[in-house]
């Protein structure tokens, strides 16, 4: 593992699927190890919602060079949790989590210059360590010396499942089921065979089940581990 006397704490990195729990893990681990915490997915909402409020048609945002979206002014501001996320200097929350934001925002964060964009926002983000960053390429791009790598999968109908409790669904009926599971599934397919940055296991990542786990059994297991490394 590597070590650096510069910084205040290891890299962790949590990658895996939609609905398999890595923004709600990765913040629940940070607060227990005292870390920051970074919400990559954010950004690209972040980048969204700038598209959403600029002058460009919506026909054209897969042809914005990187300049482009760099135009779109995001940029993050260390919290005391970890990172607020600007746009054009104005911290934005709950606007990015609209209906309009969420519907558009896969295709945004497919677009190798959207990608491209924000990659030294979120490493410098990381230059002093003391992190836990989720996304889908944190320990395959973002952080590939990242001290811990988490890599976290459940099965097909559990992460469908938690997706509609986090939409306000405690009792979803079988077809809401089916319907969140495909949709799933299509984003899980077009997250591994995009050209960029595709979704996919770091060489050196621990896979996490998390199907069975409670969410403060995952929480502890990570933390667990980060102790096990001898990296705290």
């Amino acid at each position: 593992m590597r070590t650096d006397s510069r910084r205040e704490g290891p890299i962790i990195t949590l990658d895996g699927p939609a609905g398999s729990g890595k923004s709600s893990t990765a913040k629940a681990v940070a607060k227990r190890l005292g870390f920051r915490h970074l919400d990559s997915g954010a950004l690209y909402r972040a980048l969204t919602l700038g598209l959403l409020r600029s002058s460009v048609e919506e026909a054209d945002w897969e042809n914005l060079s990187e300049q482009g979206f760099t135009n779109l002014d995001i940029n993050l501001e260390t919290s005391e949790n970890g990172f607020q996320v600007l746009i054009r200097g104005k911290a934005v929350d709950s606007e990015l989590r609209t209906p309009e934001v969420t519907d558009r925002v896969s295709f945004v964060a497919s677009l190798p210059a959207s990608r491209q964009s924000i990659l030294g926002l979120q490493r410098k983000a990381g230059e002093d360590g003391g992190l836990v960053a989720d996304g889908r390429d944190m320990g395959t791009v973002v952080f590939p010396h990242a001290e811990l790598k988490i890599y976290l999968i459940a099965d097909l109908e559990e992460r469908a499942m938690r997706r509609l409790r986090e939409m306000g669904g405690d009792s979803p009926d079988d077809l809401g089921l089916a319907q969140q599971a495909r949709a799933l599934d299509t984003r899980d397919r077009s997250d591994s065979q995009r050209t960029i940055s595709p979704l996919k296991k770091a060489e050196d990542a621990i896979e996490l089940d998390t199907t069975e786990l409670a969410f403060e059994e995952q929480v502890q297991a990570i933390a667990d581990l980060a102790h096990q490394l001898t990296l705290l």
